[in-house]
């Protein structure tokens, strides 16, 4: 089980290693002037293990599968998946358009009480797309966990339909970078 002693070491390290100062542009246009880098964090296999570990606290105690949204839920779902022993799926968000020609790549999760998986959490609107993508192949989708959760209405927007977020960290949890701090 992670203390808070625990998290709030971690939470130093993500910060560190994984929050980055610099403009960088969202899917629907809007800029920040910071952001989450998950690939920081999946490059270091320490910190990935840690936070797998403690993810992990966070997935429901009736969960028996795990989905991986793409791209960066993909990485944490593998840990994670390590860290739990519960099966994983990887989630694109459209099918390929060669090979398997596939949406859901990995495991049959068909009936399964799957949990979805992503680095960060906004509006909510991916994860509910890959709940709703999930639940037409039978699979129920009550929960979803993530790593960071911005103040913008996806706890809201999920718990309308029916998924309960879990969160490792919020937006208000990261320390407050000085002017001159390093990313």
């Amino acid at each position: 089980m992670t203390t808070r002693h625990t998290v709030a070491d971690l939470t130093v390290r993500l910060t560190e290693t994984a929050c980055v100062s610099a403009p960088f542009k969202l899917s629907d246009g809007t800029h920040l002037s910071t952001y989450f880098d998950e690939f920081r964090l999946a490059s270091d296999p320490a910190l990935l293990h840690d936070t797998a570990r403690a993810l992990a606290d966070l997935v429901p105690t009736n969960a028996q599968a795990l989905a991986g949204i793409e791209l960066g839920g993909i990485p944490l779902v593998v840990a994670l998946s390590a860290a739990t022993g519960l099966p994983a799926v990887f989630v694109r968000r459209l099918p390929k358009l060669y090979g398997s020609h596939r949406q859901i790549e990995g495991a049959d999760i068909t009936g399964l009480r799957t949990v979805l998986v992503d680095d960060v959490v906004r509006s909510g609107s991916q994860l509910l797309t890959m709940a709703r993508t999930l639940r037409m192949t039978g699979s129920p989708i009550t929960d979803a966990v993530c790593i960071l959760e911005r103040p913008l209405g996806g706890r809201q927007t999920l718990a309308e339909h029916r998924v309960t977020l879990h969160s490792l960290l919020t937006e208000a949890d990261l320390p407050v970078r000085q002017a001159g701090d390093a990313a």
